[in-house]
């Protein structure tokens, strides 16, 4: 029993040594004018995926262009998406394809114009000689030349686009075909105009003073008759 007693108090007075004797700590002491650093997250620095959240704090920083600050803007690189890489990962298991179909099968697919066994566009479109696939979406741009243009110039004379532009009448135009347009007045008499296309004002206009118009060919600028009109119309 007193062993006992003994063994207890030898233990109770190493703990009080050990609690209340001097250690080596050299942290910061508090004192009363500082408190203990805070744990929140307002001092800790995080890095959010989301750029519509991204907030900078050193914009005013990099308000320079430079070479070493050069960047995508944000947002405008994304990042790819990988497939087939679990379905928690949105694009995992049919990896986007759907489970059943032609389109969700290995390979490459239906071929371009295929429309799954009806008669394909490219068939139901007719025909033309010398141009299978159509007429196409072309459109014709000409350069347009006034009835103003064409005054001062010597009567009966045979005018197109070269000799109006030698006389300085018009100037050069990155077009084709030109094309002569009303709406002035036209003071010259018997004049043979020759020209890609003319409007309905502009033909009656110089027909109203004696002339004519000639309608060119719009790949050999040449004059053409009166049956080859008939088929350009």
């Amino acid at each position: 029993m007193k062993a006992t007693l003994a063994t207890t108090a030898l233990f109770c007075v190493g703990v009080a040594n050990a609690f209340f004797a001097p250690t080596a700590f050299t942290g910061q002491q508090l004192t009363a004018g500082t408190s203990a650093p805070s744990r929140t997250t307002t001092g800790v620095t995080m890095k959010i995926f989301d750029w519509k959240r991204r907030e900078s704090e050193d914009g005013l920083v990099l308000d320079r262009v430079a070479v070493d600050t050069l960047k995508p803007a944000p947002g405008s690189r994304q990042r790819h998406k990988r497939k087939g890489r679990g379905i928690a990962a949105g694009q995992g298991a049919s990896c986007g394809f759907g489970m059943r179909g032609q389109k969700s099968r290995s390979g490459p697919g239906v071929r371009a114009g295929f429309e799954g066994g009806q008669q394909p566009l490219y068939r139901r479109l007719p025909k033309l000689v010398g141009r299978p696939m159509g007429p196409g979406h072309t459109k014709k741009q000409f350069n347009l030349i006034k009835l103003d243009a064409l005054n001062g110039l010597d009567e009966g004379a045979t005018v197109n686009f070269e000799s109006l532009r030698a006389a300085g009448k018009v100037t050069k135009t990155k077009h084709r075909w030109h094309k002569v347009v009303g709406g002035m007045e036209l003071e010259t008499t018997g004049l043979t105009v020759q020209a890609h296309g003319f409007t309905k004002s502009a033909v009656e206009a110089i027909e109203a003073k004696g002339g004519k118009c000639q309608l060119l060919s719009p790949t050999t600028n040449e004059v053409l008759s009166m049956d080859e009109e008939e088929e350009e119309e």
